[in-house]
This record gives structure tokens, sequence and C-alpha cells, in this order.
């Protein structure tokens, strides 16, 4: 054992299902300039309105889905953590949540306290976000700065084409597609367009023709959510030998009425039913572990819509979570991380 910690970092999740835990949850969660990207009062006055009826609503979906031991985030995340202590020989490893607890400020003051010097950043998202990665690096920044910690990190780089995460992925998701079914659909969390043009280093890339993606740089790519998404959408196809036409790329999760990512993963699922797919599977790629976005909005509420527009089985592929492929494949990732902070 030495004294080079491991930080995993996931988004989070409410202390409970009552809706003064999911109201403070949401409002912090919201409030985060990398995830609505609002000047501060536009965007206070906008949260303040969706927590009128949204806390109540999402409530409800979380005691749908919520376990006996707590949050299935929480609870995966910790799984994967211990799992994680067998694979990081440099240190501890802990667990932080961008939002809620343990947070990273609980976390890295704790593991100053214990006289660590050296960190290895992993924020537990594939594909690169502001949303995501960048308001973690963000916060740790923030909490270094404030708390006057002396500390080293190295920082685990979006993994959206490591070979070590697409082979988990496929060893994951192969039992369920053995078996038969007429198509898959890879949902990944959508985003709003602003902010892929917002990322846009060149300024004229993005949505310039239907081909941006495919099409992208380098330059482009390193920052471009979309474009990773649908590379390792392809990459896993590929990996599986899966052909044309019986897979397919959608997003989900759009949140008010600015136009996010398409196709939208509701969409698509109606279209695949009135298509005359009968059973359909769904994974969810931009998800290391399970959570309400993939419990209930695609196991519970896409099962339902799935169905009422024609279909008859939707399986929803469960997410990497602490499979023991996918813990020993983290470890390889974040042993290269790069010095940086």
């Amino acid at each position: 054992m030495t004294d080079h910690a491991l930080l995993l970092v996931n988004l989070g999740s409410p202390a409970s299902t009552s809706v003064a835990d999911v109201r403070s949850y949401l409002n912090q969660f919201l409030m985060d300039p990398y995830v609505i990207d609002l000047p501060w009062p536009v965007r206070r006055l906008l949260v303040s309105l969706i927590l009128i009826k949204r806390p109540e609503q999402s409530a409800h979906a979380y005691a749908s889905i919520w376990w006996d031991e707590g949050s299935p985030l929480v609870v995966l995340s910790r799984r994967l953590q211990q799992a994680m202590t067998r694979e990081w020989t440099k240190g501890p490893v802990e667990l932080a949540m961008r939002y809620g607890e343990p947070s990273i400020e609980t976390v890295l003051t704790r593991l100053a306290a214990q006289g660590i010097k050296q960190v290895t950043l992993a924020p537990l998202y594939p594909q690169f976000a502001d949303s995501t990665v960048t308001t973690v690096i963000e916060e740790a920044k923030r909490v270094v700065k404030a708390k006057k910690l002396s500390m080293q990190f190295s920082i685990v780089q979006p993994f959206y084409d490591q070979a070590e995460y697409l082979d988990a992925l496929v060893a994951s998701a192969r039992p369920h597609l053995e078996q038969d079914y007429d198509h898959l659909l890879l949902s990944f969390h959508g985003l709003p367009e602003r902010h892929l043009h917002k990322l846009d280093p060149t300024g004229n890339h993005c949505f310039k023709n239907a081909d941006c993606c495919q099409n992208a740089s380098t330059q482009v790519l390193a920052t471009c959510y979309r474009a990773q998404c649908l590379r390792t959408a392809q990459s896993f196809a590929e990996r599986m030998g899966l052909p044309e036409g019986k897979w397919s790329v959608a997003f989900q999760s759009r949140l008010g009425r600015a136009k996010w990512i398409e196709p939208y993963t509701e969409a698509r699922l109606d279209a695949l039913a009135k298509d005359g797919v009968k059973k359909i599977l769904v994974m969810c790629p931009a998800f290391v572990a399970d959570c309400i976005e993939t419990l209930e909005e695609i196991g519970d509420r896409g099962r339902e819509q799935f169905i009422e527009a024609g279909g008859e089985e939707l399986v929803l592929v469960p997410c990497l979570n602490d499979n023991p492929e996918w813990a020993a494949a983290l470890n390889t990732i974040c042993e290269r991380a790069p010095l940086a902070l």
C-alpha cells in the first residue's frame, strides 16, 4: 500500500426518495453552470420553476427503483469501489459523487488528512461533456484551492474508444445478444445541441452536415460528445459482429424545450415498434452503473412506451456495474492517466 489514492467519481443521487431530499439534490445538480449553461439569474429563475413540480415527479420515479440498500447508483458504485480495491495496488480507493454525498470535498479533505499526496481522479464517464467530466475536474480544483491541499492529480481521460472499456462492454452484453432479438438500441444520455456548438474548437464544424461526427478531426473529436458516442457504438457493433440494420443509436433524458441531440430515444422506440420490431434490447453505454436513467426511464417507462406502440418485449441490458471484467479494465485505464491539475 502506498500513498497514491484512486478517486472514483459518479454523478450522485438524492439522500432518499423524500420530496425534500430530491428537491435539494436537483437544486444542486441543475444550478451547476456546466449543466445549465445560462447566466446565473436566468439559471436561478429556470431552476426555481423546474423545482415547483419536478421534485415530486422525480421522487416518485426514484421510489420505483430504490433498493433496500439505497440508491442503485450509489450502491453499485460502492460495489465497484470494493472491486477496485482488489485491482488498484497503489493506495486507497475512494468514491465521491459530484452532487450529494459523499462529496468530492469531503473525500479529498479526508484523503489529505491521511497524508495522501497523489490522487488519480477518475470521472466515471466514457464520453466527454462539460456537464460530466469538466464539472468534476473543476470541483476538484476548487476544493484543492479552497482547502489549500497539497496534492498531485492524474486525471482519467474519456475512455469511449479504449479497448479495455469496449471489451468489458462486449463481455457484459454478449449473454443478452446471444438470445433472439429483433433490434439493439444503444441509448446514450442526451445533451442540448448548444453544448456541442460551444465546444467546437473550429467554430464551424458541428451540425454543418449530416456526417459531421463521422468526419470529425482529432481536434473536434476530443470534445465532441456526439462523435464519441457514435465511435463507441460503431466500435461495439464491430466487436460484436452486428450487421447494419440490427442496431441503432438514440439519445435520452431530454429536459426542457431546447433542441437536444437527435434522434430521441422516445421517438426511436415508437418508430421501431411501428416498423414491426417485437423484441428490442436496449443498452446505455454512457452510464457505467445502472441508475434512474436506465432502470426507470428505459426499464420502466421505455418498456411501457414500446409495448403501447406495438412492441412486445423490451430487455434492458445491465450497465457494467461491478463486473470483474470492468473492474480490471478500469484499473488499466486509470493506471495510464496523465498528470494534470
